[in-house]
């Protein structure tokens, strides 16, 4: 059964990590897809190859979601080849970590930019275009660590967190037009940036996690492709955490 037949979606930083799993799920549950990617070029035109191979509507986009013209521009272009678009991943995101008394004012400007503007932009993008279709699924990825908070990452939590409470004022703003949006907070999943811990580090952070052991990227997919589908049809405003127990 493909709980995405026939749907359209836009994700954005697709070519790796979280990204290129939901990209790769929507696919395979019938959807066809519009990625963004920044920097890794190579990287977001093999996934495009490969996963048009399977015969869905897949193309990527070098685009920049923390720019506002570039995500107005990006919008336009995916409705001239999709026609339409039923969801949104707001999936772009960054690390610049450190201590506060640390952190430079660029690192919390990129991290603020990057992972929270982006939301932004690409949100009003869509609005429009979906209140016209009168149905719509916004899906932001957030994280733990913006309900939770965590040390050396004041940066990516502010970020994080301030994606919750846009979440939940766009639900109430879209929602008496059908246009649905909802938050995932991934915990520890495994990535290429979990893949440059250290074993301590790594013990650490599965320690707090009651299954003990850390996510895949299809299990963040796996709860896109529920929000995404008709399951959810009745379903706004909320967050669900997909972590293994961290948040309880």
């Amino acid at each position: 059964m493909n709980l995405l037949e026939g749907k359209i979606a836009v994700i954005t930083g697709a070519s790796r990590g979280i990204g290129n799993s939901i990209a790769r799920e929507f696919v395979s549950q019938g959807a066809d897809v519009a990625f963004t990617f920044l920097s890794s070029v190579e990287k977001g035109k093999a996934l495009e190859e490969e996963l048009a191979a399977s015969g869905r509507k897949v193309k990527g986009y070098q685009s920049d979601a923390s720019d506002f013209e570039a995500a107005q521009q990006l919008i336009k272009d995916v409705l001239a080849d999709f026609g339409r678009i039923d969801i949104l991943i707001n999936n772009a995101g960054v690390t610049r970590d450190n201590l506060l008394m640390r952190m430079d004012e660029q690192q919390w400007d990129d991290v603020l930019r990057i992972n929270l503007k982006s939301v932004f932009n690409l949100t009003k993008a869509v609005t429009r275009p979906m209140l016209k279709e009168r149905k719509g699924s916004i899906i932001n990825i957030t994280s733990v660590v913006g309900l939770m908070g965590n040390a050396g990452q004041a940066n990516y939590a502010a970020s994080k967190s301030g994606i919750l409470g846009f979440t939940k004022s766009i639900a109430k703003e879209l929602g008496s037009r059908n246009v649905r949006c909802n938050a995932i907070a991934p915990g520890f999943i495994e990535t290429e940036m979990t893949d440059e811990l250290d074993e301590e580090q790594l013990k650490a952070w599965l320690s707090n996690i009651p299954l003990k052991r850390a996510g895949k990227g299809k299990d963040i997919a796996d709860a896109c492709i529920f929000l995404a589908s008709d399951m959810s049809s009745y379903v706004t405003g909320q967050t669900i955490s997909v972590d293994g127990g961290m948040v309880m």
